[in-house]
């Protein structure tokens, strides 16, 4: 049991026509939910990108109080006690987005990180994309990786 004090979500956009979104993209974790990209924002998730997003810690995020796992405080032992998701609400001109790689990493400076994944999206190709928007689905969820 320990403190979370920050949590690191990198995310790729697909490198494919209409990939891009300026729509919400949150972060479930501990349960709770964070806001990683506002659609309000200049800088969407376009096509090609590679984000990583900070939440505690050395923040990067919008609004870094309200999205911060130390208030309330957040403890690894709700990590396996509610799922890890990452979630798209469509917004805009660009609603629907390409996904095609998501890692989360909790307290990664720390001596026991935790890592979190999902392995059907761990190579590139057509059938290693997920297409999250209003009409095919909105999140994908997220399971505990140990290297």
């Amino acid at each position: 049991m320990a403190d979370i004090k920050k949590i690191k979500a990198r995310v790729r956009t697909a490198d494919v026509p209409n990939a891009g979104t300026h729509g919400w993209v949150y972060l479930g974790i501990a349960g709770r939910e964070f806001l990683l990209n506002a659609a309000d924002t200049s800088a969407g998730l376009e096509r090609g990108d590679n984000w990583t997003f900070v939440l505690g810690e050395d923040s990067n995020v919008e609004n870094p109080s309200r999205n911060d796992p130390r208030r309330p405080q957040l403890d690894t032992d709700d990590l396996d006690r509610f799922p890890t998701y990452l979630r798209l609400e469509p917004d805009g001109h660009r609603p629907a987005w390409c996904l095609e790689r998501v890692w989360v990493t909790v307290n990664p400076e720390s001596d026991f990180p935790h890592t979190f994944d999902n392995p059907r999206l761990a190579d590139f190709g057509e059938h290693r994309r997920l297409w999250l928007a209003q009409e095919c689905g909105k999140q994908l969820f997220l399971k505990r990786y140990n290297p």
